[in-house]
């Protein structure tokens, strides 16, 4: 018998091919013909025949993993709650604290240890499947979850981001959305105009132009080894892990916003079509941040994206921005400091929109150490939770258990290109960068 994974496969490219022959008809203006519908209603009964093939062969799945979990039992002592055994009802329970989990873990893969009967098996693939002895431990959805809700709540470029999650065997997205580089006449919309004209004139014809992003889910992996030592203080190993992964996993995705190449990984601003730069000034210093490439900057982002938009930099930018001035008759004034000098705090806005300091931002100098961006009009699409599992023999020698962390990741801008303006040469956009000054 094949495999589930076939027969799902197989169901699949049925559905498929019901959607073509629907397709056609309906291109067609018509209702399908008989030699379609006998096709189909053959198409049909082949999915019913899969279908309750798969179901056959998960029951059968499941009693054999019922049947293992009873010849292992006499072998694997139960947890004791006070006096009284934990009987198999309570056997999926929660766990009260991730640290309690981790230790049960640990305990688990001890010579002579104790199996915590909540702990639930990794079914890896191998001649000891579904062997608990063997390492593969399932970290509950509870806890994977609050790693993955603390990743997009932190932070000032996640939480701004316009995030889908998908359902069901999604692995992709499709957005349709208009096709505009353009705001001058006969651009706008991709190619709609309209005109002024006499009674009688002649009309002219315009229609819309589409695009369509495609984002297509990548993983993101992240492993953490704990020692002995530190899985024996619960409450030391969950914030140690919990918190760990969740600072890993929001710079390597706020990383990928801003760096990344679109190849396995979301595309980055600083790698898109739509990112529009700003060219030093003549003569400019380098390693310098002047007020005039700031003006230029918030000329060149779209109005519509201002009262989103931040200001990120690299915190090397400070001390330059600091030292910003604007030059008033032979002398000049400081624009980043309050008008009470360095005694007050410095301001963390320019223009009205916050300075964010981050990592992922270029050294100072270097393109893209500052940035002007609307976070909103960059698109995410996750798959929702995160796979999570436990193994405590991979580091076996070394006293360590290895956690994995697996989600599944991507995005880009909504724009393909900067646009231009109805009136006006310089293009606009929701990111801006300023270009290098070497």
């Amino acid at each position: 018998m094949p495999t589930i994974k076939k027969m799902k496969e197989d169901v699949q490219i049925l559905l498929g091919e019901l959607a073509e022959l629907k397709d056609i008809a309906t291109q067609e203006n018509r209702k399908a013909r008989p030699e379609e519908l006998e096709i189909a209603t053959k198409k049909l009964d082949e999915i019913d025949e899969l279908e309750r093939c798969i179901q056959v062969e998960e029951r059968y799945l499941d009693t054999i993993d019922k049947s293992k979990e009873s010849d292992n039992e006499p072998d694997r002592p139960a947890i004791q709650s006070g006096k009284e055994e934990r009987t198999s009802r309570d056997r999926h329970s929660n766990f009260a604290s991730p640290g309690e989990f981790y230790r049960a873990v640990m305990l688990a893969g001890m010579p002579g240890g104790v199996v915590d009967q909540r702990l639930s098996t990794r079914a890896a693939k191998g001649l000891s499947e579904g062997v608990p002895s063997d390492g593969g431990f399932l970290v509950e959805s509870a806890m994977a979850n609050e790693i993955l809700k603390n990743v997009w709540s932190s932070g000032m470029i996640l939480p701004r981001v316009s995030k889908t999650t998908l359902s069901g065997n999604t692995t992709g997205m499709k957005l349709n959305g208009l096709d505009e580089t353009s705001r001058v006449n006969g651009s706008r919309a991709g190619g709609i105009t309209a005109f002024w004209a006499a009674e009688a004139a002649e009309k002219t014809a315009s229609k819309p132009k589409f695009r369509q992003i495609e984002l297509t889910l990548n993983k993101l992996i992240g492993l953490c080894y704990a020692t002995d030592e530190l899985l024996q203080d619960a409450n030391a190993l969950a914030q140690t892990i919990n918190e760990g992964f969740k600072d890993e996993f929001e710079f390597k995705i706020t990383d990928a916003i801003i760096n990344g190449t679109g190849a396995g990984q979301p595309l980055g601003i600083l790698n898109s079509g739509c990112m529009v730069s700003v060219s030093k000034e003549s003569g400019q210093v380098a390693d310098s941040i002047l007020f005039e490439n700031l003006l230029k900057m918030w000329s060149r982002l779209m109005a519509s994206s201002r009262p989103n938009s931040i200001w990120i930099i690299n915190q090397s930018c400070e001390v330059a921005l600091n030292q910003m001035s604007l030059a008033v008759g032979t002398g000049g004034v400081p624009v980043y400091l309050p008008s009470s000098g360095a005694a007050q705090q410095p301001y963390s806005t320019l223009f009205g929109r916050p300075v964010v300091p981050i990592e992922q931002c270029a050294a100072l100098g270097d393109t893209g150490d500052i940035m002007l961006c609307d976070f909103s009009k960059y698109k995410m699409v996750d798959k929702g939770g995160m796979q999570s599992d436990v193994s405590i023999h991979v580091r076996f020698i070394y006293d360590e258990s290895c956690f994995r962390y697996v989600l599944r990741i991507d995005g880009q801008p909504i724009l393909s290109s900067a646009i231009t303006p109805y009136k006006g040469t310089d293009t606009l956009s929701h990111f801006v960068k300023l270009n290098e000054r070497a």
